[in-house]
Formats: structure tokens, sequence, C-alpha cells
């Protein structure tokens, strides 16, 4: 039996709920924190999944080309090593940023400011299909927590959720590897931690922190009825056990008419 490997990029957002959801569906954890000194693996051979999470570093570099932390440009080799053998992923929200970047996609600090607290995605049509999203309701219930965005999406990347503000909320790449800018994994502790780390950010929204706690911890029972069975089919596909996992094939989709007919 084998185990997911699950990236820590920041201290403040461990697997926390989530964690507990994979464990319980019989997925191990092996979790690596390259922020405290942990090494990449090279390859994926030994991992039956790959779990990259989120932290308060931007997924681009810097004016002067420096990366958002030093392992970046290699945990980004890891997620094009994981689309391109089919290891079922799932990167949350600078996990997300991060495989997008990775496969040609773009990420920018957004123009339409920080989103920060509960709130509504919309799930889109070609959700219907995808062996994780086709059973999440319409408007499922998130917790957010970013000021940057995937302004673009990579090309392959198929668009499973949006919002008005940030359309790129859930995506796919390949048949295997999912990206989610929402968090699922927070519990009311982690928020009271974030907001204190980042009051800067809640005074410009003119949010209360204590407010802000309040409608998260509100919004959690919402969140779990969702994305818990959500995990629990993420760890059914890592372990070989999900039995509708395979992604029909719809063909080549819309073509242009040929000039003259």
């Amino acid at each position: 039996m084998g185990t997911a490997l699950v990236i820590e990029n920041d201290p403040t957002d461990d697997l926390r709920r989530l964690g507990e959801w994979l464990t319980e569906a019989g997925l191990e954890l092996t979790v690596l924190r390259p922020h405290a000194g942990d090494a990449l693996p090279e390859t994926l051979d030994d991992y039956l999944a790959l779990i990259v999470m989120g932290g308060d570093q931007n997924a681009y570099a810097s004016a002067d080309g420096v990366p958002g932390a030093p392992w970046f440009p290699a945990l980004e080799g890891l997620l094009r090593k994981a689309v391109r053998n089919h290891v079922p992923t799932l990167a949350v929200c600078l996990g997300a940023q991060l495989l997008a970047q990775a496969h040609g996609g773009l990420v920018e600090r957004s123009t339409s400011g920080p989103e920060i607290g509960p709130g509504l995605v919309g799930r889109r049509d070609a959700a219907d299909t995808d062996p994780l999203f086709k059973w999440v309701p319409l408007l499922p219930d998130v917790i957010q927590w970013h000021r940057d965005e995937i302004t673009e999406l990579p090309l392959t990347a198929t668009l499973l959720a949006a919002s008005s503000r940030y359309p790129n909320q859930a995506f796919r790449l390949g048949d295997r590897a999912w990206g989610v800018q929402f968090h699922i994994e927070c519990d009311v502790e982690m928020i009271e931690l974030w907001a204190a780390d980042d009051a800067a950010t809640l005074d410009e929204l003119g949010y209360d922190p204590e407010a802000v706690a309040y409608a998260v911890a509100d919004a959690l029972p919402d969140v779990e009825e969702v994305w818990q069975p959500f995990a629990a089919r993420f760890a059914s596909l890592a372990l070989g056990t999900l039995p509708d996992a395979d992604i029909p094939n719809t063909g080549t989709g819309r073509t242009l008419p040929l000039l003259g007919q």
C-alpha cells in the first residue's frame, strides 16, 4: 500500500480537515515541509497521489526573477510530471496557481482585490462528466483567502468552477490533476491565525477579524457537506477504487467550418 505525497508550502496552511477526510477514506499521507528544509523527491514513482497546499508566497517570480519560494521550480517540475504520468493530483489555492503556472497558465496580483471569507462558486457544465466534480452541487460553499489569481488557465485546462470576480476557481489538467483556488481544509483555528497574520488586509477591506472567523465557523458545516465526499472520491481515485474514474471521450468538440463551405 503506497501513500500520497503532501507538499506543505507554509506552516500556516497544513492539511487540517482535508487530511482527516483523506485518511478516513483510507489514503495514507506522507507530508513534506520544504519551508522547514525537507527536500522534494525527483519523481513520484513511490506515491499514489500528489497534494499541494497553499501558502502566503506568490506563485510567480519577482521582477528580478527570484521565485516565490526556493523550492517552487522543483515543485512545478513535480506537477508537470504528475500530469504527464497521470498521477492523481489535488492542488489548493497557491498549489492550484503553481499547477496552472507550471503548464503555461498566468498568475498575477488580482485587480479585483483580496477575496476573503466564506462564499459560493458556480459549477460549470464541464463538471458534469468530471470524476470528482460531477457530484458537487451547482453552487458549493467554499472558503476564500487570496490576493493573487489565475488570470489565464493553461490552454489544455478544463474549467470546472467559476465566480464573477475570479473566473478561474477550479480546473482540471489531463485526466487526474485538479486545482482549486479556494480552501476546503480550513477550520476556525486556522482562520483566526490567518486573520491575525493578515490584519492589514482585513483592515483594507473593512472586515472585523472576529466577524470573519464567525462567518467561516457558520459556513464550515456546509463546506464539509460538499468537500468531505469530494476528498473521499479523490482518495478512492488514488487507491484505484473509484468506479466512475474515467472521463468520457467527447470527441474533438466544435470545429471551425472550412472556408467556402
